[in-house]
C-alpha cells in the first residue's frame, strides 16, 4: 500500500503535481484545479493543526468507512462531501497565484511527511484520531484521489 512517506511515492506524487495546470478540466466534481490545490493545502493545514476546520459529529459508520478507506484497494468515491472549512465553494482558501498555491501544497506535503515530526495531528474531521502510518496513507490516498480528478 503506497504512503506519502515512502520516498518513491513521495516524489511521484510530487511529480504529478508539478505537472498540475490551471486550466486542466475535472473529470468529476465541482471545483477547478486552482480551487483543488487550495482544497489540498487546506485540508493538509487542518490535520497539522494550523488551519480549523470542523469534526463531523453526525457521522456514524466512521470507524468502517476509515478502513475501508485506507485499505480497500479500490479508488476512493466521488462526491464524498467536505468540511465547509476545506470546502473552495463555501469556506476554503480562495485560489491566488496558481504557481505560489502549487509551491504551497509541495512545501505542506514535505512537511507532513518529514520526519522528525515538527506538529502533532489534529484529528480528521470524520476520520478523528489515527496512527502514523494511518496519516501517512491518508496523506497519499486524498492526493491521489484529487490529481486523478484531473488526470494527472
Amino acid at each position: 500500500m503506497k504512503s506519502i512517506d515512502e520516498n518513491r511515492t513521495k516524489q511521484e506524487i510530487l511529480g504529478r503535481i508539478s505537472r498540475l495546470q490551471p486550466d486542466l478540466v475535472r473529470r468529476w466534481g465541482k471545483m477547478n484545479a486552482r480551487q483543488m490545490v487550495c482544497h489540498l493545502n487546506d485540508s493538509f493545514l487542518s490535520v497539522m493543526g494550523e488551519k480549523s476546520a470542523t469534526i463531523d459529529h453526525e457521522f456514524k459508520a466512521r470507524k468502517l468507512v476509515k478502513w475501508c478507506a485506507l485499505y480497500l484497494p479500490t479508488p476512493w468515491p466521488h462526491g464524498v462531501r467536505t468540511r465547509p472549512e476545506i470546502d473552495q465553494q463555501i469556506g476554503g482558501t480562495a485560489p491566488g497565484d496558481f504557481d505560489e498555491d502549487r509551491r504551497t501544497l509541495l512545501a505542506l506535503i514535505e512537511k507532513f511527511s518529514r520526519q522528525p515530526r515538527e506538529f502533532s495531528f489534529h484529528p480528521h474531521p470524520i476520520f478523528l484520531e489515527m496512527t502514523e502510518p494511518q496519516w501517512m496513507r491518508w496523506g497519499y490516498l486524498h492526493t491521489d484521489h484529487h490529481l486523478r480528478q484531473f488526470g494527472v
